[in-house]
């Protein structure tokens, strides 16, 4: 199916399916039994243009709208969900400056981002801030023509490999959430240090970790927007990249169907091969028919996603199918996921199979960039303040 896709955007998707089947799956087992960074992949995706698909082509980036990066993130998930949150993760880390961040910003950190030249983190998350960004104690107090930020964050995709982050601290402690902003921090900045590496069930190869800032000094003209407008920009970067994560579910769960039908017309049991089984055919049925609504709700969102731009102000049409789209993609991925390994019986359970790592890899869908907890939240919300059509 289509999905009005145009013939480029089909090109390109096509494009990154070989690109990925030809050079990513054959490092997806050992990217996750290593655990570590792949940089030889991070490199192939900056040389192809990937790790900028969605920043803007004025800034060295690839200029695609939110659907076609969509695309790229979804085929490099069906093989290695590690290797789709390079391009995600690159995404999330400049998505900020992109959505806040003034011209003279966007021209003096993009660019390194698109190219690959810098990896980007965005530093959120802390020890007694998750879901509640209100709990934020890390704090940026102005000293003249600087801040000195101290504080620690957790959880950090590309903690320690980043070379810009985007933080957000607190410069009033007493005003919560209206009390965040956020900066541009150079990673190798004197007071900034890398604590616990994260041992993560799935996406192994991706680096997540403890970031500890010890007064780090950041220039007052790295600030995004202005003082406590960094909550805001956080809501409006994760209404934005939320659909990355989707796409990153997306994939996983359509690359676990195909391993499965695979499987099963090889693999014999009662004399006839599995995919004959009524019982499975039935399971496989359902595993389709929720890919492909996932797939239709998500490319819904990219759509109205794109259409709004990088309003100043957040939309709740943005905000509500940012959500869905993330929301069920994420329990699609856990959902087809399981299946699988229950198809494949103890092969599913064993390494030698891709499937026992697919469902690793999905259930961190349905936790980063907001629970599925908070966009329930969030979408019931918005179904309130939508009210009942006349």
């Amino acid at each position: 199916m289509s999905y009005h896709l145009t013939d480029e955007q089909i090109l390109f998707r096509d494009t990154v399916r070989r690109l990925a089947a030809d050079r990513v799956q054959p490092r997806a087992a050992e990217i996750d039994r290593r655990g570590e960074f792949p940089w030889d992949i991070f490199e192939l995706f900056s040389e192809y243009g990937l790790v900028g698909v969605g920043m803007p082509e004025q800034y060295g980036g690839g200029g695609a709208d939110l659907l076609t990066f969509c695309l790229a993130v979804e085929e490099v998930a069906r093989v290695c969900a590690t290797s789709s949150l390079i391009i995600a993760a690159q995404h999330l880390g400049a998505m900020p400056i992109l959505v806040a961040g003034s011209r003279e910003q966007q021209e003096r950190f993009i660019p390194e981002i698109a190219s690959g030249r810098k990896i980007a983190a965005f530093a959120l998350t802390e020890p007694e801030a998750g879901s509640d960004a209100g709990g934020t104690q890390t704090q940026a107090i102005r000293e003249g023509n600087h801040y000195r930020i101290s504080g620690t964050k957790v959880f950090i995709t590309n903690g320690g490999l980043a070379k810009t982050l985007v933080v957000f601290a607190s410069t009033a402690l007493s005003r919560k959430t209206r009390g965040i902003s956020a900066f541009v921090v150079d990673g190798e900045s004197s007071g900034l240090s890398v604590g616990r590496i994260e041992e993560k069930m799935g996406i192994r190869g991706s680096q997540t970790a403890m970031l500890n800032f010890d007064a780090v000094t950041v220039p007052a003209n790295n600030l995004l927007g202005q003082e406590g407008e960094g909550f805001k920009i956080a809501m409006r970067t994760l209404d934005r990249t939320r659909p990355g994560i989707a796409a990153q579910a997306l994939g996983i769960a359509q690359g676990a169907l195909d391993v499965t039908l695979a499987h099963l017309k090889e693999r014999r049991q009662f004399g006839k091969p599995l995919i004959e089984q009524q019982s499975i055919q039935f399971m496989l049925a359902d595993m389709e028919t929720r890919i492909e609504a996932s797939r239709n709700l998500l490319y819904k969102a990219a759509e109205v996603v794109e259409t709004a731009g990088f309003a100043q102000q957040a939309s709740p049409d943005v905000t509500r199918y940012s959500a869905m789209a993330k929301l069920m993609c994420s329990d699609t991925a856990m959902q087809v996921t399981t299946d699988a390994v229950q198809l494949f019986g103890g092969y599913g359970y064993i390494r030698d199979y891709p499937v026992e790592r697919m469902m690793r890899d999905a259930k961190i869908t349905q936790i980063y960039e907001g629970t599925n907890q908070i966009q329930r939240l969030v979408i019931f919300r918005n179904l309130l303040e939508k009210g009942t059509p006349e």
